[in-house]
């Protein structure tokens, strides 16, 4: 009798315990929206340095590829830094990366969809994604985020979004908007 309950409970232990697990898996992300580009140090830094990334910021790379933006912003800023990418191939070099440089306690990667992630605690937004779809995106930026959160986009603009501040870095156009309050 007593065998006979501790098989019961170990067999509810394994049914739970893979109920969890197929509970936890998500459905597979649909395909990237942009190839993945990678951004030159110099525009990286630039991009940093526009936005005034310091220790205190959360830089949210939204289509991190590599994560090198956000590896820089905690190697060089001492920023907290997560990079969001929909590419399972970008994630694994992404955590990579961020072993390599040694910042895994400030920089963690997520395998999402960057339209439907939560990134209510970003200080800072990092993009390199074509115009539509920093258009499409600015709806949930100007919804998610606080007032005067930072967002910096390299190359591509934010359609009728007036940028605060536009500079040139290697032929390549870096743009700085900050969250409006009145949303």
């Amino acid at each position: 009798m007593r065998l006979a309950r501790v098989f019961c409970s170990l067999f509810i232990v394994v049914a739970l315990t893979a109920a969890c697990a197929c509970a936890q898996k998500q459905p597979p992300l649909r395909s990237p929206d942009v190839v993945f580009v990678p951004t030159p140090p110099e525009v990286v830094d630039a991009m940093l340095k526009l936005a005034n990334v310091t220790k205190n910021d959360v830089v949210y790379d939204l289509g991190c590829g590599d994560g090198r933006i956000v590896v820089a912003a905690a190697k060089n800023y001492g920023a907290r830094g997560v990079g969001i990418d929909i590419d399972p191939q970008r994630i694994s070099e992404a955590k990579e990366n961020v072993e390599k440089a040694g910042v895994g306690s400030r920089v963690t990667i997520r395998n999402e969809d960057l339209f439907e992630t939560d990134i209510h605690e970003a200080t800072v937004i990092t993009l390199y994604l074509l115009t539509s779809l920093n258009e499409k995106l600015k709806p949930k930026l100007w919804r998610d985020l606080k007032p005067g959160t930072r967002v910096v986009s390299q190359t591509f603009d934010m359609g009728d979004w007036k940028p605060e501040k536009e500079i040139e870095v290697d032929g390549r156009s870096v743009y700085l908007w900050r969250t409006p309050a009145n949303k």
